[in-house]
């Protein structure tokens, strides 16, 4: 995942049903595909306070990369797919998903 700046980014004000369903299918495979499925694993809902995106209901998060909590999913205007975190300092953090991750189907 390439870590970037959020003010190199520019993130979609509304997303459609399809870019929703989309971003959670994308979240559902990526974390393995868990039998209770994603919506009782990593529950999310759609918001748009700021910019569209699929927010994590639950406190703290779902863990990425040891120790960095799930916030939410995106899409940005060039159709890239944007992961927000928060690190151990609580800072957010927003990275990309690159294609050869989503080919890849690598895991959290």
């Amino acid at each position: 995942m390439e870590t970037v700046s959020v003010d190199k980014l520019k993130f979609k004000k509304k997303l459609s049903m399809v870019e929703q369903f989309s971003i959670k299918d994308f979240l559902f495979r990526w974390v393995g595909q868990p039998a209770e499925g994603l919506d009782d694993f990593l529950p999310l809902e759609y918001t748009e306070s700021v910019f569209a995106k699929m927010e994590a209901k639950l406190e703290p998060g779902f863990l990425v990369n040891g120790d960095e909590h799930f916030r939410y999913a995106t899409i940005t205007e060039a159709n890239q797919i944007v992961i927000g975190v928060l690190d151990s300092n609580e800072e957010l953090i927003h990275r990309i998903i690159s294609m050869d991750e989503l080919l890849k189907g690598r895991h959290f």
